[in-house]
């Protein structure tokens, strides 16, 4: 049974019969409960700053690094915060349009379950993100480049999202945060008298733009398709049909719609929280690398585990070395990083770098060992090998041996469990800020999903099928490690569920969101490109 189709109103919404009460104002209690979270956030993260900090007898010489790391952390934060209020639309959209859940619950809800999505989420995709960074500046995180290099792609990414989230278009947070970082990397490169394409890894570049454009893809077949297969096999015609009135769905249909929301509430925050942390985690190496450069908290048995797997790997390597080691490797690798072009030297450099962290992690003991004055360089030096085993296997670099190749990796992987990790308060203080972010401006794209995307209002089948996929979706995503955005597979997803019900869509809408999304890629690289070099010039 199709759906009947409703009249756009001037603004191109559609005029629903059943439209939700979406301008009820929070209550007292709800805006003290609000900042009351707001300002033990904001307290609990510069209380465990400061125990970190006082553990390890840091000495404060001069208070300016220190402003500019909580600049910085502001700035991070504020990116969750205005990524949960541009997303959450996508989770909340369909229950309320639905009968499923009253606005201001269902969106306190999703912040919630975006909340623990955060705390409960693995940290693959946050160092994906980053390694999309120019490597040169990771290394030099710390320094007045470093800081050009967070504040222009978090500004950037920012900005553009304020504007779509404005103008109510669904854009996607993860789009523009990739672009942002492109376009840092670009900049970085032509600034130094290199071709621009250099200062971007493009294969883990297209590997995260395929995903985020298959993702809107699968998001409007799958939704499509289930639709089709529930009016198959389910003969409720009052699923097919929109709701009256404020009635809800039958219970069945509203638990799966309250379940899927829950879903993609929590897979956006474990998929989207990363990318916070990530950016978060590069500020605090460079800020303060004596804390955080290194995982302290590593058992000094995994530490001698770590010298032996470094020593056996090098053995292996000065096999394969065409060329005595040179006296200083680091040029050789970092210069093999950037520019991708292998030398004889290569290995032999890679196979001195090896045993020289070997001997050192052991010399020390373990990792919470290693001298304050001598941490930013074992981590650098780390970064700079674990990226040059990634590159040389992925280019096919080295007659190696299964053997080796399979050393260089257990390797790696040590290298990895060493500098890639996320404290417990950096995951509560992103928590805090995406579930509040939830919480505040989500009426303008909810309308847009609710009743600007198709013609006729949504149904219980439809909302249920957009978000079941969105669901999956993302959560496939996180597990794989890859960001895909929330906003275009659940948007993608109710276009399709429209389709199939022979609803329609209303074009204008489509084509404002298709152009949002040609847009945002160029318009993020150019802005943040742009920032990035003036801040360089200011600073």
């Amino acid at each position: 049974m199709t759906t009947p189709t409703l009249a756009s109103n001037l603004s191109g919404s559609v005029a629903s019969p059943s439209r939700p009460q979406l301008d009820r104002k929070p209550s007292m209690m709800t805006l003290a409960i609000f900042f009351a979270v707001l300002g033990i956030g904001l307290l609990f993260t510069a209380y465990s700053l400061m125990h970190d900090m006082n553990e390890l007898g840091t000495v404060v010489t001069t208070w300016t690094p220190f402003l500019l790391l909580g600049v910085a952390l502001l700035i991070a934060l504020g990116f969750e915060f205005v990524n949960g209020f541009h997303d959450t639309a996508n989770a909340v959209a369909t229950v309320i349009y639905t009968n499923s859940m009253a606005p201001n619950f269902a969106v306190a809800w999703s912040g919630f379950f975006n909340f623990l999505g955060v705390l409960l989420s693995s940290g693959a995709v946050a160092f994906g993100i980053i390694a999309l960074l120019p490597v040169e500046l990771i290394l030099q995180v710390g320094s007045s480049a470093g800081f050009a290099m967070i504040f222009a792609l978090l500004i950037a990414a920012i900005l553009w999202n304020l504007g779509t989230w404005w103008l109510g278009l669904p854009a996607s947070s993860s789009h523009t945060l990739i672009g942002s970082i492109i376009g840092v990397g670009v900049a970085n490169a032509l600034m130094h008298g290199r071709d621009g394409t250099s200062g971007v890894d493009w294969a883990q570049a297209t590997k995260i733009g395929y995903a985020l454009l298959l993702s809107p893809l699968v998001g409007f077949g799958c939704a499509a398709l289930l639709l089709l297969a529930l009016r198959a096999f389910v003969k409720n015609r009052a699923l097919y049909k929109a709701p009256e009135g404020n009635t809800p769905p039958p219970w069945w249909i509203r638990g799966l719609l309250i379940l899927t929301c829950t879903g993609v509430s929590f897979a956006h925050g474990s998929n989207d929280g990363q990318k916070g942390m990530g950016l978060i985690m590069l500020i605090l190496v460079g800020t303060l690398p004596m804390a955080y450069a290194l995982n302290r908290t590593m058992p000094a048995d995994q530490a001698l585990q770590f010298a032996a797997v470094a020593e056996v790997t090098q053995q292996a390597l000065v096999k394969h070395s065409p060329s005595p080691a040179p006296a200083d490797p680091r040029p050789i690798l970092s210069a093999y990083v950037s520019s991708k072009q292998a030398t004889p030297q290569l290995v032999p450099a890679l196979a001195a770098m090896t045993g020289s962290i070997g001997a050192e992690v052991k010399g020390y003991g373990s990792l919470a060992k290693v001298p304050v004055e001598a941490v930013g360089n074992v981590r650098n030096d780390m970064y700079l090998t674990s990226e040059t085993i990634r590159l040389m296997d992925k280019n096919k670099v080295g007659d190696f041996d299964a053997d080796t190749r399979d050393k260089l990796q257990l390797f790696k992987q040590q290298i990895d469990n060493s500098t890639r990790f996320i404290p417990l308060w950096v995951k509560i203080a992103v928590a805090i800020a995406l579930g509040l972010g939830t919480m505040v401006g989500w009426k303008r794209i909810v309308v847009t999903v609710g009743e600007k995307i198709g013609k006729s209002h949504l149904t219980y089948a439809q909302g249920a099928s957009a978000e079941t996929v969105a669901m999956l979706t993302i959560g496939a995503a996180d597990v794989f490690g890859l960001p895909v955005s929330t906003t275009h597979v659940l948007s993608s997803g109710v276009a399709g569920t429209m389709v199939a019900n022979g609803g329609g869509l209303q074009m204008r809408t489509i084509r404002n969101l298709l152009m949002a999304w040609v847009l945002t890629l160029p318009a993020a690289i150019l802005l943040s490109g742009s920032l990035y070099w003036l801040f360089t010039q200011l600073f």
